[in-house]
């Protein structure tokens, strides 16, 4: 089993699955160079009617690949930024998301909304925002958000072949991140969580480059004798909520870490959730950690600031140990 990047790992779920399936196609700002190289060298072997750039307008982009899912093709549009999603939240939402339901079921629409998530670069806030949670306030929209290389490229073949709308997010912090990635088929079923640390005295759900976090903030709080478990929900919606209730009822405390703004983030409804359905098993009260309210700074020192860290989750958790 090879060791591979999280670029590489994308590049090879994209290309396998359009090997796999000549419906599928690639579309977006720039594919065929590949600014961020997750879509690079697939004009060559699959051509123009494959791999298609188009005009800078994510809301024709969008709504083109709408279109092309509705009529029977499996389109992956690569919007580039997670924040040009806004740009194209009309054909996303009001057409992608509901079309399916307000037919009746008479048509899927199977398409990938693939782009780069979150902060970490120093792109400055236009570029550098994390929209996960809008996404996931969207009925019939999948929402993934995975941490590792060989989530990344099992996921994404499990978008592809999904019949409904999904909105893929990469962490853009993480394209070089290794981990070991099989060179036979495999596909991860969208929804189910990863539990990338064992522990036994309180929870942390996450999701994205703060699997990192959480892990690193783990490694420091064992010296202090506290076992901590990670959770990694890789898909945001649906998001698996058993996994994160049956932790908490072995630790009886949880961490929601979320790399969002406070109000309405992701770790919001999974501390509902936790407060609503698990709370005769808590020993104290939920903490959240989430990014300062504040717009991206461009500023490296600055945008580290803004941003969850080690420090943050490892206070988070004292206070429900305390």
């Amino acid at each position: 089993m090879a060791r591979k990047t999280y670029i590489a790992a994308i590049q090879e779920a994209l290309a396998e699955e359009m090997r796999h399936d000549n419906s599928v196609m690639l579309i977006g700002e720039d594919v065929r160079l590949g600014v961020f190289a997750g879509t690079r060298g697939l004009h060559k072997e699959f051509g123009d009617k494959r791999v298609i750039d188009t005009p800078i307008s994510e809301l024709a982009v969008a709504g083109a690949g709408v279109g092309a899912a509705a009529t029977g093709l499996r389109p992956v549009v690569d919007l580039m930024f997670g924040t040009f999603l806004y740009l194209a939240f009309d054909q996303i939402a009001n057409q992608a998301g509901a079309m399916r339901y307000m037919y009746g079921g008479q048509t899927n629409v199977p398409v990938v909304f693939m782009t780069q998530n979150g902060a970490g670069s120093s792109a400055g806030h236009h570029h550098s925002q994390s929209v996960h949670q809008f996404f996931m306030n969207m009925p019939q929209i999948k929402v993934i958000l995975p941490s590792t290389p060989y989530d990344v490229k099992g996921l994404l073949k499990s978008a592809i072949r999904d019949n409904n709308p999904v909105v893929f997010l990469n962490s853009l912090s993480l394209g070089g991140k290794r981990s070991e990635v099989p060179d036979e088929e495999y596909l991860i079923p969208i929804g189910e969580a990863d539990i990338k640390r064992e522990g036994s005295d309180v929870t942390i759900c996450t999701v994205g480059s703060t699997v990192y976090t959480a892990l690193s903030a783990a490694k420091k709080l064992e010296k202090e004798g506290v076992d901590v478990e990670v959770i990694d929900l890789r898909t945001l919606s649906p998001w698996d909520k058993d996994c994160v209730l049956s932790s908490v009822e072995k630790t009886g405390r949880f961490v929601a870490l979320d790399e969002s703004f406070p109000t309405c983030s992701a770790a919001s409804e999974w501390a509902a959730t936790v407060a609503e359905e698990a709370f005769q098993y808590l020993k104290a009260p939920i903490q959240r950690v989430n990014n300062k309210p504040v717009p991206m700074p461009f500023s490296p020192k600055l945008e580290k600031a803004v941003l969850p860290s080690v420090d943050d989750v490892i206070t988070a958790v004292q206070k429900t140990m305390a």
